[in-house]
C-alpha cells in the first residue's frame, strides 16, 4: 500500500516554516512542548530549520504523543531495539505489523499517525469457505498473511467482517476496501456482476449502500467489445457501463494497488469523541450478490483494508 511521504507538501508548510524560524529563540523543552501539539508531518517540517529546533523537535517526548496509547504490545512483533520514539513510530509506519494472531496486519499513517488496519481473509465470515468445493484456502507470496481466500465456484457470493471502534483513531473519516486480485490472470462471472457493498455501525440504522464491481468497466479490446461470462455475448464498453448504472446510480469500479493486487471502496464511517464510535461500538462492513445465481470463480481476496480518508475525498460525519 503507497503511503505518504512525511514532511510532505501542504498548504500551511510555508507558514509551519516561518513559525519554526522563531521557535529558536525558545530554551529547547518549550520547543518540544509546542512541537508535541502538532503532528507528525509538522514535527518534521520544523525540524529542518536549526540544529536546536530538531533536537526538540526528534524528542521522546514530542514522538511518544504520536505514538499509539498500546505501542509497547505492537512493537514487541518486531523483536527490534529502537534508539528513540521517532525510530519506533517511523518503524511502524513504513511496515506493517501482524497481530491477532496473524490474523490482522496494523500500521500507521504516515503523516497524521492515524491507525491503519486490514483484516485478513481468515478474519472474515466467508459464506461456504469451509467447503473445498467452494473455496480453497492457499498461501501467495505476495500477501501480507499466512492463507489467503481463493474463490473456486460459487453463485451465493457473500462476505462480512467487523472492527472494534477501539482499535481506531477518534475524530477520523476511514475508508473501508476489499483486497483482491485474479486467479491466474483470470476470473469467471464478475464482468456485469454488480454486488452490494455495505458499511456501518452495528445495531444502528445508518449503514451505506453502493454497488461495486470487481471487474473494471473500461474493457481493454480495441473494438470496445468483450465477451462476458455471466452473459455468454459480446457487449460493448457502452452497454456495459449503462447496465451497470441501472442498479442505481454509479457503480465503485476497482483500481490497481501499488502492491499488484487490486482494491474496490466499500463504504465509509466516521469515528468521533462521542455518540457513534464509542470504543464499544463495532463497524460492520459487507459485501455479497445473492439475487442473480450467476456462478463466479477465480479470484483471490487478500482482506479487507480500513485506512483514514485522504484529503481531498467527500468527508462526511455521521452523528
Amino acid at each position: 500500500m503507497e503511503q505518504s511521504q512525511l514532511g510532505g507538501s501542504n498548504s500551511g508548510g510555508e507558514s509551519s516554516r516561518n513559525g519554526a524560524a522563531r521557535l529558536d529563540t525558545l530554551p529547547e523543552d518549550c520547543i518540544s512542548m509546542v512541537i508535541y501539539h502538532t503532528s507528525p508531518r509538522d514535527a518534521c517540517v520544523v525540524a529542518s530549520v536549526s540544529k536546536t529546533v530538531k533536537s526538540a523537535a526528534d524528542s521522546d517526548l514530542v514522538w511518544e504523543k504520536f505514538l499509539p496509547q498500546d505501542y509497547s504490545s505492537l512493537v514487541v512483533h518486531r523483536s527490534l531495539d529502537f534508539s528513540s520514539k521517532k525510530e519506533m513510530y517511523l518503524s511502524l509506519a513504513d511496515d506493517s505489523v501482524l497481530i491477532d494472531d496473524g490474523k490482522k496486519s496494523f500500521w500507521l499513517e504516515k503523516s497524521s499517525g492515524k491507525k491503519c488496519y486490514m483484516l485478513s481473509a481468515m478474519d472474515l465470515k466467508i459464506i461456504g469457505s469451509d467447503c473445498p468445493v467452494y473455496w480453497q484456502w492457499n498461501s501467495v507470496p505476495d500477501s501480507k498473511f499466512k492463507e489467503v481466500a481463493e474463490l473456486r465456484d460459487v453463485c451465493w457470493f457473500e462476505i462480512r467482517g467487523k472492527i472494534s471502534c477501539g482499535m481506531l483513531s477518534k475524530g477520523t473519516h476511514y475508508s473501508v476496501y476489499l483486497v483482491f486480485k485474479r486467479a491466474g490472470g483470470r476470473s469467471y462471472g464478475f464482468e456485469d456482476m454488480p454486488m452490494e457493498a455495505q458499511v456501518g455501525f452495528v445495531g444502528k440504522d445508518d449503514a451505506s449502500k453502493k454497488f461495486v464491481v470487481l471487474e473494471p468497466i473500461d474493457m481493454d479490446q480495441p473494438s470496445g467489445y468483450r465477451y462476458t461470462a455471466v452473459s455468454l455475448t459480446w457487449v460493448s464498453r457502452e452497454d456495459r457501463a449503462r447496465r451497470l448504472r441501472e442498479v442505481g446510480g454509479n457503480v465503485e469500479e476497482p483500481e490497481v494497488r501499488g502492491d499488484g493486487w487490486s482494491e474496490v471502496k466499500l463504504g465509509k464511517f466516521y469515528i468521533n469523541d462521542g455518540g457513534y464510535g464509542d470504543d464499544d461500538d463495532e463497524i460492520e462492513f459487507s459485501i455479497m450478490e445473492t439475487q442473480k445465481g450467476h456462478w463466479k470463480s477465480a479470484m483471490i481476496f487478500q482482506g479487507v483494508e480500513i485506512r483514514p480518508m485522504k484529503e481531498g475525498e467527500e468527508m462526511v460525519t455521521t452523528k
